[in-house]
C-alpha cells in the first residue's frame, strides 16, 4: 500500500516505514506530524478525491538539517558587476508511521521503536573506514 501526500506544494509517494526528506517543518525531533492524502493505492484499487478526504499520512520527525551549500554568482559583462552568494536549503527528515484514517493503532508501535532506537544510539557506532590515499609520485620516484 502506498499513498501520495502534498507538502510545500510538492507531492511525495510513500509507504509505511519510508524515510522522506521534506521542506522545513516547524516541529521538534520525535514529534508526530500529519499530512492530507491526495491519492491512495492498495492491491489493485486506487482511491482519490472524496474517498481519501478523511485519510491522513502520519509521520515522525527524525531530524532537521541543511542541504549542501550552493553558490549563486551573478555577473554582468563589461560593467564590473559581480555578486557571489551562498545558500543552504533547510529540510526536515520524517519517517512514515501509518497511512489511513486510523493512525491511533500505529502510535504505540512507533513509541516502542523509538525506545529501541535510543538504546541503540547509546552504543558506540562502528568507525567508518575511508580509502587510504596512495603515496605521492615524488616519494615513489625518490626510492
Amino acid at each position: 500500500m502506498y499513498a501520495i501526500f502534498e507538502n510545500g506544494s510538492k507531492q511525495y509517494r510513500v509507504s509505511v516505514g519510508d524515510v522522506v526528506k521534506l521542506e522545513k517543518l516547524d516541529a521538534q525531533v520525535g514529534a508526530e506530524v500529519t499530512f492530507p492524502v491526495v491519492m491512495c493505492a492498495e492491491e489493485g484499487s486506487i482511491k482519490v478525491g472524496a474517498e481519501v478526504a478523511d485519510m491522513k499520512v502520519c509521520a515522525q520527525v527524525v531530524c532537521q538539517g541543511k542541504d549542501k551549500k550552493i553558490i549563486v554568482f551573478k555577473y554582468k559583462a563589461k560593467k564590473n558587476e559581480r555578486k557571489k552568494q551562498g545558500h543552504r536549503q533547510p529540510f526536515t527528515t520524517v519517517k512514515i508511521t501509518s497511512i489511513g484514517g486510523a493512525p491511533v493503532a500505529e502510535k504505540p508501535a512507533a513509541k516502542k521503536t523509538a525506545a529501541k532506537k535510543t538504546t541503540a544510539a547509546g552504543e558506540k557506532k562502528p568507525a567508518t573506514t575511508r580509502a587510504k590515499k596512495a603515496p605521492a609520485k615524488d616519494t615513489a620516484a625518490a626510492e
